[in-house]
This record gives structure tokens, sequence and C-alpha cells, in this order.
């Protein structure tokens, strides 16, 4: 019996099909008939073979070596913390990226469901699905906590990080947090900043980075009578969003929000990431946590005692002594402040140096010899960071439920800074604060100098203040807060800070026009730091 089928279709079975998009190439499939190929491509269709399950990775020039190279420009020392940091930040991009590549080849699945069923192929069966492809495994994100003494870099170095990245950033202060239902803020604030730093942007905060900081005050207090409504309430507050939970944001528009055909008239603190438009009054979103990486950060005043007295049961070390009383670190756990202020070196071949590396939970290769330092002369030795010791129940037996210490697994301590580390951050970094003392006075037309000498009196009166880097700004403007009285619209114009005038013997001297060499003079064997050496 004679085919009544067009001769057509007997030339091309699948004539009926939809055609595929011809590419606009000048090339042709059949030029490259019979060549090994490791995939195929269609416009409009997820490539196939091999290369269609490769992720679309980052860009290479993102990588946690270049970002811990960016955050070196900012930020002196702290180079175990700094790798961290990057390399969570870094992963967590990671991860944004491919759950972007699998959400957008779902919906393209989803989509070529749609197409053939409005348009079936002649060959196609009843009930027959596409082939779903089945992912990798699914990677979770680690969350971080840095603790270390304060004014060492621990906000400066997530500040830092937020410049880079394309991603929401909001950083919380977690000392007004309360348990729901008591006055204060709720845990779920750190949310809400995070969407207002999206514009209210609901995929963009998703995937946003939350830091919070003084976490540390959140321990449980002793109470004699009451709840401990800021302690492990907020704690178990906190469960649940950093596990990962849908929390309901109800938008509070800015009052200096820019309404229709006028301006604001100040800039919001965060600038708009997203492309949402601004909220409603009263609209509520649904924001999930997931995907969104937490970065906890506190200085956790007292813990190196914890740590110190649970190596002190059965070892003795760290120039300690051992006593009646059980053997206690008399010199390392007693007095706190010998912890912070005033670390403790670890000779090399010590007994101090062996028992320090036998509780460390990480590797530290060694240090290349002959370091210098700013001035020439050789660094530091290293010193005993009890925080570098740090177990979970230390943040147990700190104030901290277990539910919530399981849930940040990585940890990071920073160090305290010595005399060396002050003086590079007092002039190597790119806003340091030399430099923008330098640039403060050169607005007035003034040229600020410095000996070598003056800026290690600088390092040391703030190494003896205790209070980290901010106490170089104290120190400087102690030296500097008559000059910047006097100066300005007066004939000066050089500004000399040597050794004495650091020592507050004697005050800044001041130089007119054309004494630039007697300016120079006093400093030419000793090292001058001005503008042409910053």
């Amino acid at each position: 019996m004679a085919s009544h089928r067009p001769v057509a279709a007997f030339l091309c079975p699948a004539l009926d099909a939809p055609r595929l998009p011809a590419s606009q190439g000048p090339f042709r499939r059949s030029d490259f008939a019979n060549q090994p190929f490791t995939g195929s491509y269609e416009p409009g269709l997820p490539t196939s073979g091999p290369l269609g399950g490769a992720a679309q990775r980052p860009p290479r020039d993102l990588t946690p070596r270049s970002l811990k190279q960016h955050l070196d420009l900012f930020v002196v020392g702290q180079d175990r913390a700094k790798k961290i940091l990057s390399v969570a930040v870094y992963n967590h991009y990671q991860r944004i990226h491919e759950l972007q590549r699998q959400q957008e080849e779902e919906e393209e699945l989803v989509a070529q469901k749609e197409r053939r069923e409005r348009h079936p192929v002649e060959h196609d069966y009843p009930g027959q699905q596409l082939t779903i492809r089945m992912g990798g495994p699914a990677t979770g994100h680690s969350n971080i906590l840095l603790l270390g003494p304060s004014g060492v870099g621990k906000t400066l170095m997530a500040k830092t990080l937020a410049r880079v990245l394309s991603v929401p950033f909001s950083m919380s202060d977690c000392t007004p947090f309360t348990q729901a239902g008591y006055i204060g803020e709720d845990a779920e604030a750190c949310v809400h900043r995070l969407l207002a730093a999206a514009n209210y942007d609901v995929e963009a905060a998703e995937r946003g980075i939350i830091c919070l900081d003084e976490i540390d005050k959140l321990a449980t207090a002793k109470v004699s009578h009451g709840k401990d409504v800021s302690g492990e309430g907020v704690q178990q507050a906190l469960l649940k969003i950093i596990e990962g939970t849908t929390v309901q944001v109800q938008a509070k528009p800015e009052r200096n929000a820019p309404r229709a055909g006028g301006q604001s008239g100040s800039h919001p603190s965060n600038p708009p990431l997203g492309s949402a438009s601004p909220p409603a009054k009263g609209e509520v979103y649904n924001v999930r946590t997931d995907n969104i990486l937490f970065i906890c950060s506190g200085a956790f005043v007292g813990l190196q005692k914890h740590i110190m007295d649970r190596l002190a049961k059965g070892s003795i070390g760290f120039g300690a002594r051992v006593t009646k009383s059980g053997g206690r670190l008399q010199s390392a756990s007693k007095d706190q402040k010998s912890t912070t202020a005033n670390p403790i070196p670890i000779l090399p071949g010590s007994e101090e140096e062996a028992l320090y590396k036998k509780h460390l939970p990480f590797f530290t290769p060694a240090p290349p010899p002959e370091q210098l330092s700013p001035d020439g002369s050789p660094v530091e030795p290293n010193y005993f960071n009890p925080l570098d010791l740090l177990t979970p129940a230390d943040l147990q037996s700190y104030g901290f439920i277990p539910e919530l210490i399981g849930r940040v697994p990585v940890t990071a301590a920073v160090a305290p800074l010595t005399h060396t580390l002050l003086l590079r951050i007092l002039t190597e970094p790119r806003s340091s604060l030399l430099a923008q003392y330098i640039a403060l006075f050169s607005l007035s037309g003034i040229e600020l100098r410095f000996t070598t000498p003056a800026l290690h009196v600088v390092a040391a009166n703030a190494l003896a203040m205790g209070t980290g880097a901010r106490a170089l700004r104290t120190e400087m403007e102690t030296i500097l807060g008559d000059a910047m009285y006097e100066a300005p619209g007066s004939s000066v114009r050089y500004a000399l800070v040597t050794e004495k005038v650091a020592k507050r013997q004697e005050g800044v001297l001041y130089f007119g026009r054309g004494q630039q060499a007697a300016a120079a003079d006093p400093v030419l064997h000793t090292g001058i730091w001005g503008i042409d050496a910053v």
C-alpha cells in the first residue's frame, strides 16, 4: 500500500520537528564532520557532552591569594586570619556562581519541557520525560569566628573585603541584641540591615555576608535571679538564622529616601547593590539565610585564662614555675594583661616551643630567616598567642552554647600587636596614619616630616596604651595638636617632628619658605619620613 507521506518527509524524517536557530558564523557543523569533539552546542540549548557539566568559574583574578594580597595593602600582619578570611570569601563567591548556574539550568530545562509540550516531536512516545541531570554534591558554607584583642584589625579586614566583592555586606553590633519581646534589638535585625544594603533585592541579600561584631558580649552571664535575655536567649535566636531559615522583614523606608522628582539630602550608609525599587511602607520580605555567610568577631576578654588553665593541667612551660597549688601557669594565666599587652616570646628549641607546637591545632611553616623591619633592624621573635590553641570546650566554658559553637566551625585568632607591627601600621599601608596626617598638613601648604626615631617613640607609646592600632591616632593627635592649631595660615612651610618632640621634651620645629635645607639638617643621620618617603 502506497504511503501518503510527502516525499520531503522521507528525505528528512525530522522535518516536522521544530527547527533550531541557525548559526550566524561562517562555519557549519558539516565542516567538522568525522572529527573528535568534547561537546556540542546548539543556540538556545545547553551544552551537551563532557563540557556540559563544566561549572562557570569566577574570574581568574579573584582567587584566595589575590584577596589576601588586597588585604595586605590595608592590614599589617595577621597572615593566618587573612588567609582564612580569603578562603572563606572565595568559596562563598564560588558557591554563589554555582547556585546561579544550577538555577539557570533548571529554568532552562523547565522551559524546554514547556516548548516540547506545545510542539511535540513526531517520534516522541507518550510519557517521555527529559533527562534530569544530577548535579554535584551540595556544598555548604563555613562560618568564621575572628577572635582577638581590640584594635588589631578584625573589623578592618571584614570591611576591606566588602569593597572588592559584588555581594551585599552588612555589619551588626551584637551588644544591643536581646531576646524577642524585650527592650532592644532582635537578632533578626542583622538580616534587615543586609536587605537594606542590597537595596531590598531579596535574591542578592540571600547571597550576602553578615558580620556580627562584638559577639563575645553574648556569652552567658551568671545571673542570681531573672532570665538572661541578652546572653543565652540571643544565642538561641541566632541558631536558626545561622543554620538557615526564612526571616520576615518588614520594610521601613528611610526618612531621607529620595522621592519622585526630588533628590535626597544625604547619601545612604550602604550603596544600592540591587535593582529593586524602594520598598513601600509596610511591605514584607521573606529572606532565606541558607546561603548567607556569617563572620563573627569579638575580643573575648578573659578567654586566655580558660585556655591557659586547660594547658596547665599536667604540663609545665611558657616560662611558668610549678607551685604546690596544682602547678598552674602562674606567669601566663594569673595576669591577663601579660597575654595581650605583653605577649610571651617563644625561643627556638625551647620547652615552650615544643609545648606550643604540641597543642597547636594547625601547621605553621618556619618563618623565613633574616627578615628586617622598616628601619632595617631584625624582626621580633615569634610570640605565644593563647587564642591559637582554642578548642570548642574553651568557648563552651566561656559561656557559649554548644549548638552555636558547632555552627561556626572555622576559628581564626588575631595576635596582639607588637612594636614592629605598630611601626609598620604607622607607615606601610596605603592609607597609613602617617600618610593621612601628611596629606592633612599639605592641604594647608605645609610639608610634615618625621624622623625615624620619632616614629619608634610613637609606636612605643601606642604599645604602652594597650588599645592596639587605635592608640596610634591618639598619640599622633597628642603630638601634632599644637601644630595643627598654629601652623595653618602662618608663614610655616615645613613642620618637623623629632625624637625629642615625640618624647614631649620640646615642641614641633617650624621652618619657613627657603629653609628646606635647615629642615632636613637634623635628620641627615637618622632618616626622614615625608611626602617622598610615603
